[in-house]
């Protein structure tokens, strides 16, 4: 790994506030998905951060297919 790919932008981990904003949520609410283990997550001390390629992984599993309603 050159350093370049080590500091390229979609290999920035986002934390909390950055994350709630991405979503458009509080974050309360991503402290929430953090507690009930609902999102990954990386625990780097004692700070929580998430990655960008586990973030949109969530959202597409998140996503409600519309049905036939006839």
């Amino acid at each position: 790994m050159t350093s370049t790919d080590l500091n390229s932008e979609d290999d920035v981990l986002l934390d909390v506030d950055a994350l709630a904003h991405r979503l458009a949520v509080s974050p309360r609410f991503v402290r929430r998905l953090v507690e009930e283990r609902r999102i990954r997550f990386l625990k780097i001390g004692r700070h929580v951060r998430f990655d960008p390629t586990d973030v949109e992984h969530w959202i597409e599993a998140q996503r409600v297919e519309q049905t036939n309603p006839f």
